[in-house]
């Protein structure tokens, strides 16, 4: 019973996904297809994307799906992507900020940012805020930001964002997942009082493409060391498909997730000096 409740509180949602091409992007996919949300899949690559498509039409007999291209190191297809994405769903419900990735050596985007944070904040902040005028025009709406626990050996090196004097790839995604929570508390705090909340989550430690390219380094021998006790995208995934869809969730923002039960983060997370300068920062950053 409680199932047939999710699938008619879903059947007339929109749900945006970053990422939604492998790992938890697409297995929360295929969970909101399996509900009846009608879909935005944002990925890069669209010979792969419209493979998954296929395959999430196939899997869930909902062909309520809509594909949208780009690559969100880049701000100006961010901005092109948001608009593509306003035109068709004037109205949204659910923004599942899911892409991300990390990287063994310091590459910079087209905008002059490193790509890891490029990629892990930037892109959420951004298309966010350009999102929010169709998330209010909702009943009601949900953004679920995919954070990790590697928030809590993370700092937000203000003096150095762009880790330009010493490169540590695991320090840079650990800065990255540190900034999503601390986004996502200013970002709570900022919409009380509309329709939207605004959650995060650690969904586990799961087995994904994640850190494939890891290969000559410490994290990259530590991911490999404990692949196989990883869990399943599936599993991962749980948590925010729950916050993007459950009636449990409904009116909790500002929290940090695990296993669908709140859980706390670091101590730096909840300053909000550091919330409201990062906020700062990052509109500056991408020009808003």
């Amino acid at each position: 019973m409680p199932c047939l409740l999710i699938i008619k509180t879903m059947k007339d949602k929109i749900c945006i996904i970053t990422g939604a091409t492998s790992g938890m992007g697409l297995a929360t996919a295929v969970a909101l297809a399996g509900m009846g949300a009608t879909l935005g899949l944002v990925c890069r690559n669209r010979e792969k994307g419209e493979t998954v498509l296929k395959s999430i039409i196939e899997k869930t007999k909902n062909n309520k799906i809509e594909l949208f291209i780009a690559d969100l190191s880049s701000q100006a297809e961010i901005r092109k992507l948001a608009i593509e994405i306003k035109t068709k769903f004037p109205v949204i419900n659910v923004l599942v900020n899911n892409a991300g990735g990390i990287n063994h050596k310091r590459i910079t985007t087209i905008d002059g940012f490193e790509l890891t944070f490029a990629v892990n904040h930037l892109a959420y902040f951004l298309l966010t805020n350009l999102l929010l005028e169709n998330l209010k025009a909702a009943p009601k709406a949900r953004i679920i930001s995919v954070a990790s626990i590697a928030s809590n050996y993370g700092k937000i090196n203000f003096n150095d964002l762009n880790f330009e004097k010493r490169y540590d790839s695991f320090k840079v995604y650990a800065q990255s997942k540190l900034a999503n929570i601390i986004f996502t508390y200013e970002l709570a705090r900022r919409l009380q009082g509309t329709n939207i909340t605004a959650n995060c989550l650690h969904p586990g430690m799961v087995k994904t493409r994640f850190a494939t390219d890891m290969k000559n380094n410490y994290f990259g021998f530590f991911w490999k060391l404990i692949n196989p006790i990883l869990i399943t995208a599936e599993k991962g995934a749980e948590t925010a498909i729950w916050l993007a869809s459950s009636p449990d969730a409904e009116g909790i923002s500002g929290k940090y997730f695990k296993e669908k039960k709140e859980i706390k983060s670091i101590r730096s997370s909840y300053n909000p000096d550091i919330q409201k300068r990062l906020w700062e920062i990052s509109e500056k950053f991408c020009n808003l």
